[in-house]
């Protein structure tokens, strides 16, 4: 048996979907909104989705960071796993992506767990900060512009409680940071911030090869 994790194929892919899917309707239909716009490859998976719902449960988070929102789908799909005094902060900066987002969180009835900030993430961030908010969340998403992947991360340690977890998204990067000849500043970027998590011994970590790769550290 193999020890590395199995590069899946396109049939290998659809079984596991077809066996352990539980998309609700609505989660569906903003899927499918979303696959029509310009920049639909930055849709989080429905299968990653539905992992960050059994973590919410899992963990008995009540508090949720999101750095990078888009058109909310795993801001929707935390939402419906949170209870109902769940409350989550959205950080994002476009206004048009975010609008299709509202919408959804409204048709599903959780529209009022969710607040959006729309700003510079780092800013947002830094002003949780200064408010006296450190250790607030249980849970941290980072999503967004891979440059400030480490500028997020040492903030989101910071606002997650002892025993919170950060998920960091993308870090498999579509396979770019295993190859030498990409040296682009994203796929630089998430190559640093990868092996920085690695020997970060505030964290207990593990990347998986789900969707795009998908770091969980565990504040400790």
């Amino acid at each position: 048996m193999t020890k590395r994790s199995i590069g899946l194929s396109a049939k290998l892919h659809d079984y596991i979907l077809s066996v352990s899917l539980r998309e609700p309707e609505i989660l569906r239909q903003l899927r499918e909104e979303t696959a029509k716009l310009p920049l639909a490859v930055m849709q989080v998976a429905p299968d990653q989705g539905q992992f960050m719902q059994l973590l919410v449960r899992l963990t008995g988070a009540r508090s949720y960071l999101e750095i990078g929102t888009f058109t909310g789908y795993s801001t929707l799909a935390v939402a419906l796993a949170l209870p109902p005094d769940g409350r989550i902060l959205a950080c994002d900066i476009n206004p048009k992506t975010t609008e299709v987002a509202q919408r959804y969180w409204t048709a599903a009835g959780v529209a009022s767990k969710i607040e959006l900030v729309l700003a510079p993430a780092l800013e947002t961030l830094d002003k949780q900060l200064t408010q006296g908010q450190a250790g607030r969340f249980d849970l941290a998403f980072i999503d967004a512009d891979k440059e400030n992947y480490d500028g997020y991360y040492e903030r989101a340690l910071r606002l997650v409680r002892p025993g919170g977890l950060i998920l960091l998204d993308n870090v498999l990067w579509d396979g770019a940071v295993a190859d030498p000849k990409k040296n682009d500043a994203d796929t630089k970027a998430l190559r640093a911030v990868n092996k920085k998590i690695q020997g970060d011994e505030r964290v207990d970590v593990s990347m998986l090869p789900l969707a795009d790769g998908l770091t969980l550290a565990r504040k400790r």
